[in-house]
């Protein structure tokens, strides 16, 4: 998903910069007046302007989508990392009164053996 997210973005600027660059060609070559040629100067930066703004607007969203989606895989690996220390807790513990029993157990033992 984020690598298509990736391929959206670029592709939208590469496309934003190839309008630019045509236009840009477009004008240089062109056998028209002084005051059209710059007539389709202002008209065609007012459109790059508004691709521009609209490939940052897509790129922004982009962005926000993947921080959001690293933001909730980090939550869960926090959450499940928190579940897996409570259940190592609750074994260790569990191992300590095993040992403690079988401790008290040998206490007695030795206790009668030497009895």
């Amino acid at each position: 998903m984020d690598r298509m997210n990736e391929r959206i973005t670029t592709g939208t600027l590469l496309m934003v910069v190839g309008g630019i660059i045509g236009a840009g060609l477009t004008l240089l070559y062109a056998p028209q007046s002084g005051q059209r040629t710059r007539r389709d100067i202002v008209r065609i930066s007012r459109r790059v302007k508004e691709q521009t703004a609209d490939a940052v607007e897509e790129f922004t969203e982009t962005v926000h989508v993947m921080v959001d989606a690293v933001v909730d895989k980090a939550t869960e690996l926090v959450d499940k990392g928190h579940g897996m220390a409570q259940g190592a807790k609750k074994d260790l513990l569990k191992a300590l009164e095993e040992g403690q029993s079988r401790l008290e157990q040998e206490k007695m033992r030795l206790a009668e053996l030497l009895n």
